[in-house]
């Protein structure tokens, strides 16, 4: 019984070892085939990185050959700067021009005409202290090429050349050298606001740097109490006005029927005269053409046949028969 056992236990252990040797030669070529698949990995994406590589590089020499030509388009100047230092030569719209790459920039300058708006009220005073404001400002004004590389040297903000204040500045002096009766004519006050302004950005930026193209004024008034009482004054001067017109009407009509009452007179009158004057002139001719033979045949002709009952200085009375 014993020995039984000892055979069966030691059949047990050697197939045990036997499996164990099976499991670890198995083990080994698992690992081996994985240290052959790694190393096919790693040469095969190192034969792709020496394609790859190659590829990037041309298309980063292609990148910054690119990026080292500019075009200024039309309406713009540009500004090339070296390491932060800009140079004084303004760069041209419409040419190519090359720059270093991280080393040299080129940047654009707005030379078009450009506008400022200004939508809230600017109050000033007129030239008798009259309150009245300006709103709806638009300012036209464009940056001379010229001076684009002076600009962006000088200048922090090349945006925002024409500011608020210096807008409602020109304004408010524009408005102070013109009356009540002109400060809101548009005509009057956009010319000289359009000058103050000028003179202003001259004396901030210098001569030919900034031109101001245009001012427009689009709202302009004063303010309530002040309109009201032109508004009562322009009533009064009306009816005084009206009152004038109907006074001169009433006084031409009166001169006109005085002249219409002289002319009927004078009509008159020398109808009276020319009736008169022919009366006279047509008894002066008939009494010259009277004669005692005239009128002793004007009696004939109105004598009906029949003798007087009385006749002459020596009354004669004569009965007629058929009596």
């Amino acid at each position: 019984m014993v020995r039984c056992g000892l055979r069966a236990a030691g059949r047990s252990c050697g197939h045990r070892r036997h499996q164990s040797h099976r499991g670890a030669a198995g083990l080994s070529d698992r690992h081996t085939l994985q240290g052959f698949g790694s190393a096919y990995i790693i040469i095969k994406r190192y034969t792709i990185m020496k394609k790859i590589i190659p590829l990037f590089a041309v298309i980063i020499v292609l990148v910054l050959a690119v990026c080292s030509f500019h075009i200024i388009p039309t309406g713009y100047t540009g500004v090339k700067t070296s390491f932060g230092q800009i140079q004084e030569t303004t760069i041209q719209s419409g040419k190519l021009n090359f720059c270093i790459p991280f080393v040299q920039s080129i940047h654009k300058v707005n030379n078009k005409q450009q506008d400022k708006h200004i939508e809230a009220q600017v109050w000033g005073e007129a030239a008798d202290k009259t309150p009245v404001y300006a709103a709806d400002v638009i300012v036209t004004y464009q940056v001379l090429p010229e001076k684009s590389a002076w600009l962006y040297a000088n200048v922090s903000d090349i945006k925002n050349l024409v500011g608020d204040e210096l807008v409602a500045s020109a304004i408010k002096s524009a408005m102070a050298e013109l009356g009540p009766n002109e400060v809101t004519n548009r005509t009057k006050i956009e010319p000289l606001a359009q000058q103050k302004l000028a003179e202003s950005l001259v004396q901030k930026y210098g001569e030919d740097v900034v031109f101001v193209n245009k001012v427009v004024i689009n709202d302009m008034n004063f303010e309530d109490a002040y309109n009201e009482a032109i508004q009562q004054k322009s009533i009064a001067q009306q009816n005084a006005d009206k009152q004038k017109i109907e006074n001169e009407a009433a006084i031409a009509k009166a001169e006109a029927d005085k002249q219409v009452a002289i002319t009927n007179a004078e009509a008159e009158a020398q109808k009276t005269s020319i009736a008169a004057d022919a009366q006279a002139e047509a008894n002066r001719k008939l009494a010259e053409s009277l004669s005692d033979t005239l009128i002793d045949y004007q009696k004939v002709q109105k004598w009906d046949g029949k003798l007087p009952t009385v006749s002459g200085g020596n009354a004669l009375v004569s009965i007629d028969p058929a009596e």
